[in-house]
This record gives C-alpha cells, sequence and structure tokens, in this order.
C-alpha cells in the first residue's frame, strides 16, 4: 500500500523556509490593526449616531472581536511574532484576555484539537459532530447569538467554572472565597477590562464599553465564531483524510472585513502546514496548489455553501445526544 506524502514533504527548502518566517513587526501591525478598526467604528458611532451606525459598528466591532481570537490562536501556536515573549505578551494582554480567552489554558487544549481532529479524542468534536442539521436549528441558534442568549450562556458557565466550590478541610467554601477565586482565575479579563471601560471613561465617553464592547461581544461575536466553527470542521469530506476533515472557504472582501478576519477561512492550509503565520496562509494555499493537492483538498466555494451543507438534513427533531458541551462551545480556532 503507497501512502501518500504528507505536504510539509512535498515543500522545498526555500519553500518551507518562507512559510516559515515570523515577523514582530507584522505581528505588531495586525494587533493594531484590530484595535484601530474597534476604536474606528466606536469613533464613526460617537460622531453619526443613529440606529444603522449602532448596528454597523456593532457588526464591525464583533468581527475585530473574532480577530482578535485569531490573533491569539496564532499566538497559542508561537506564531504571531518572532520574539515569544512579546508573542506571548500581545497574543495574551492584547488580544485573548479582552475577549475572555486565557491563552495559557488555550495552548494545550487547542493543540490536542490539532493532534487528535474530527476524532473521538478532539476536543472540538462536540461543536461538528452533530452536523448536518435542519436549517431551522441553524436559525434558532444563530438567533440565540444574536440576542445575546448563547454569549451570557457561555460567560455564566465560564464565571460559574471559575467559582466552583471545592470542600476543603474546614468545610466547604463560603460565596466570598468562591467570588475572590473567580477573580483571579479572570483577573486578566477583568482587568483588561477595567483598563478599557477606565479609557473610554477619559475620552468622555464610558458608556461606549457597555454598547459597543459588551454587546458585540454577547451577539455578534457568538454569531461569526459559531459560523467560523460550522465552515472550518462541520460536514467534511473524510474525517480519518488530512486533505478532507478540514475545510478551507473562499470568501470575498465583506467575508473578510465582516466574518472571516485575519485568512481565518484558510483553515486546512493552518492544519496541513501549521508552523505558517496567519497572513501567509494565502501563499501557503498557492503553494499547495501548485503542487497539485487542491483538487484533493477540502475547499468551499463559500460560507453559504458550506451553511446549505451544514442544514441539509430534513429532519427538524435534535439528535440524541448531539447538544455538545457547553463548556467546549467557546472554543476560538
Amino acid at each position: 500500500m503507497t501512502v501518500a506524502p504528507r505536504p510539509i514533504d512535498l515543500l522545498s527548502p526555500e519553500e518551507e523556509a518562507q512559510l516559515r518566517e515570523r515577523s514582530d513587526v507584522i505581528g505588531v501591525l495586525l494587533v493594531l490593526h484590530a484595535w484601530g478598526v474597534i476604536l474606528a467604528a466606536m469613533l464613526l458611532f460617537v460622531v453619526w449616531s443613529n440606529p444603522f451606525s449602532y448596528l454597523f459598528a456593532c457588526v464591525v466591532i464583533g468581527s475585530r472581536q473574532l480577530g482578535l481570537a485569531i490573533l491569539m490562536h496564532d499566538a497559542a501556536h508561537r506564531l504571531l511574532c518572532a520574539q515569544p515573549k512579546l508573542n506571548d505578551f500581545l497574543g495574551s494582554w492584547f488580544c485573548g484576555d479582552p475577549v475572555g480567552t486565557d491563552i495559557g489554558l488555550y495552548r494545550p487544549y487547542h493543540l490536542k484539537h490539532h493532534r487528535f481532529t474530527q476524532q473521538r479524542e478532539d476536543p472540538d468534536w462536540s461543536l461538528s459532530a452533530h452536523f448536518p442539521i435542519h436549517r431551522n436549528g441553524l436559525w434558532r441558534k444563530l438567533l440565540r447569538d444574536v440576542l445575546g442568549i448563547t454569549g451570557y450562556q457561555r460567560r455564566r458557565i465560564q464565571f460559574q467554572s471559575a467559582m466552583q466550590a471545592e470542600a476543603g478541610a474546614n468545610g466547604p467554601e463560603t460565596f466570598v472565597s468562591r467570588l475572590k477565586k473567580m477573580v483571579q482565575v479572570e483577573r486578566r479579563f477583568l482587568l483588561t477590562n477595567l483598563v478599557l471601560w477606565a479609557l473610554l471613561s477619559l475620552a468622555g465617553h464610558p458608556w461606549l464599553y457597555l454598547f459597543l464592547w459588551v454587546i458585540p461581544l454577547l451577539t455578534w461575536y457568538q454569531l461569526v465564531s459559531r459560523i467560523r466553527n460550522i465552515a472550518e470542521h462541520a460536514v467534511v469530506g473524510d474525517n480519518q483524510d488530512p486533505l478532507r476533515n478540514t475545510r478551507t472557504t473562499y470568501t470575498h472582501l465583506m467575508g473578510r472585513a465582516l466574518w472571516a478576519p485575519y485568512w481565518v477561512n484558510y483553515h486546512l492550509e493552518h492544519h496541513l502546514l501549521i508552523f505558517t503565520p496567519c497572513w501567509k496562509l494565502p501563499q501557503a494555499h498557492r503553494v499547495l496548489g501548485e503542487k497539485g493537492l487542491h483538487p484533493k483538498m477540502e475547499i468551499a466555494k463559500g460560507y453559504w455553501e458550506v451553511l446549505r451543507r451544514a442544514t441539509s438534513n430534513p429532519d427538524d427533531a435534535p439528535k440524541k445526544g448531539s447538544g455538545g458541551s457547553k463548556k467546549s462551545s467557546a472554543s476560538i480556532i
């Protein structure tokens, strides 16, 4: 039996070296870009306050909050910056922590996902295993996302987990002790959000923190995260084939701006060539195409195509045991 060569084995030394290249400058610029877009959207609403500009700002900011999570994901792979300390500093304080993701906890969890992609041991298995579903089921999920129900439930579980009482020698813990534990566990999230609120307050607009940070985080961020999750691993061609158990999804300029920032749509290339920074994933896609792999790869022409496949089940009854873990559903990439 002939074993197919791994994609990395098809690369020349020069091609592999180019794809492995990391950059402190580009890493910093990507983080600055994400925060710059967020602040620009806030400024737009301050200058031009009306329902349309508010909804537009929520969508843009929620998309860039996903962008921060994506850059944190790159940092978890130590790809955001070449310098390890700068990589972890930016990935934590300026990317993951503000949106409530601890890079130290995320890194081993996510590397296990890469090790067991689409297998039972995959910690993200529950995110894709129950697809395809009926289109009404997806609409119900998206409605919960946009209403903030999903975001609230995830944050509640996150805080409850941090407060989880553990019986000690002196008996059960008190509410105050559990609250202290939660503050300790979530201190980076709380501190970065406190700093953001303080900066907006100094600018004379403290209310922006609630209306144009918390609300996008609980709504649009949840919706686009779900769409991204579906596109990456749901209804793929073959869970056993590394070229087919993960998907790359082509998109357009609006898609890259609003639901697939920072080249996250090239997810198959990320799995195949895990050492490639996000900004080099389009180059990785081209290289793999030159090696003749595109016809063998799981590639979708657009997100609507994926969503149609993911909602092709004619049965609207939920599958038994398919709800998945709410904790695992907080996965980022």
